[in-house]
């Protein structure tokens, strides 16, 4: 029965925790023209994603944390949101295919150049810092914002390359 209703549980959350999100972040509308420096979007870069983001899913961050990995693996995170690639048995790491589908799937969490819009980043972050942290079943994973493994995150999602610069 559990098993039923857990993944609609998680699916409410995250819709839940989305809303909440997109209801008390957004900034008020403002003009824009193509060539104001605001206007371009940053682009996630997928070298940068596997070297500084991806292993955080598999570190042990703490004895109060699970790493990311064994809720967010495919066959028990049921297709949600945040759902990793299964490791093929024996492997320490996700092979190139593999990390590319992570990428494309936790780049769907993300507002590029604009951390405080991140799913990816927010759900994670503990509630006094600014996170959603109460509505992420793993819990406070980032207590605030000068976490080394959480500013590696919100470095991606402003566009930081894998060879230290932002891309345009």
């Amino acid at each position: 029965m559990i098993s039923r209703i857990l993944p609609k549980i998680i699916t409410a959350g995250f819709v839940f925790a989305t809303a909440v999100l997109l209801y008390t972040s957004t900034p008020p509308a403002t003009a824009q023209t193509p060539a104001s420096p605001d206007a371009q979007t940053p682009q996630l870069d997928y070298e940068y994603f596997k070297t500084r983001v991806e292993p955080i899913f598999l570190k042990k961050r703490s004895e109060d944390h699970a790493r990311c990995y064994v809720c967010h693996q495919m066959s028990r995170h049921g297709g949600g949101p945040l759902s990793l690639e299964m490791l093929t048995p024996g492997a320490s790491f996700w092979t190139e295919e593999q990390s590319r589908r992570n990428f494309e799937t936790v780049s769907k969490l993300v507002v590029p150049g604009n951390p405080s819009l991140s799913l990816f980043l927010r759900m994670p972050m503990a509630p006094e810092a600014g996170g959603l942290a109460d509505t992420h079943q793993g819990g406070r994973q980032f207590a605030s914002e000068d976490d080394p493994d959480w500013k590696n995150m919100k470095a991606w999602v402003l566009g930081e390359k894998a060879g230290g610069s932002p891309t345009p």
